[in-house]
């Protein structure tokens, strides 16, 4: 599948595979092209957003958005998933109660207002989400056709105990991993952080992906492995986690 990344805001990282960064909260969707499908990262803000993500990832492609992995279980990356009912969904274990549970849902709604979305748009959202399908407990790969293989690596807790990487195997590699690293700003350490593993988790991407891949961040620019090092030494320092 021939991709021209000529839709506004879309950057291409490797054959096939691109990102952008959406407005507003300024996070990472990531997009994969195979032959004959097609793998979206992360979800957007809103059921409104993931469409605008669909319709662009079908111009980008030519085909529909068969597959969609969801990172971590916040609202500016999980609101929007509603718009891909027809997407084989994956998340890592434990996401899905986070998406049912009342409780859980009313605090993604709050938080949302919190970060400066609209209350309707936000209780919109919060009730229309679904749980992945397919649930991570180690790795996964999905084969998109043509050749490419993603995979999916349960590498958390980190950021929140549910935190999913995705690695697209190429010349570069490259890993998307969510708000497991950050660049725009230091890392959001919320409620549902795990701190004392985090460290460990990015040990985990740097494994994965080694010294020459690109690692794209849940927000700010695609960095390299000695960032996401110096990033993991930080936040080792932060939380008092022995190397």
């Amino acid at each position: 599948m021939t991709v021209t990344w000529e839709e506004p805001g879309w950057e291409r990282l490797a054959a096939g595979v691109g990102r952008c960064r959406l407005p507003v909260w300024d996070c990472t969707a990531g997009l994969v092209a195979g032959e004959g499908a097609v793998l979206v990262i992360d979800a957007g803000s809103s059921p409104a957003e993931g469409a605008r993500l669909r319709a662009q990832a079908r111009a980008l492609t030519g085909g529909r958005v068969t597959h969609l992995a969801l990172t971590h279980p916040h609202f500016d990356h999980v609101f929007g998933a509603a718009a891909f009912p027809d997407a084989e969904t994956y998340g890592a274990v434990g996401v899905d109660a986070v998406l049912t549970r009342a409780r859980d849902r009313a605090e993604l709604c709050a938080d949302a207002v919190r970060n400066g979305l609209a209350e309707d748009v936000a209780r919109a959202s919060a009730g229309r989400l679904v749980p992945p399908r397919h649930l991570v407990s180690g790795e996964w790969t999905l084969d998109l056709g043509g050749g490419c293989q993603v995979l999916l690596a349960n590498v958390g807790p980190g950021h929140t105990a549910h935190d999913l990487a995705v690695l697209v195997p190429g010349d570069p590699e490259v890993v998307f991993c969510g708000d497991l690293v950050e660049e725009s700003g230091e890392p959001q350490a919320g409620p549902d952080a795990v701190p004392s593993q985090w460290p460990a988790a990015l040990d985990r991407l740097l494994a994965l992906g080694g010294e020459d891949a690109l690692y794209v961040p849940g927000h700010g620019a695609v960095v390299d492995a000695a960032f996401v090092r110096d990033q993991r030494d930080a936040l080792a320092a932060r939380f008092g986690v022995s190397p």
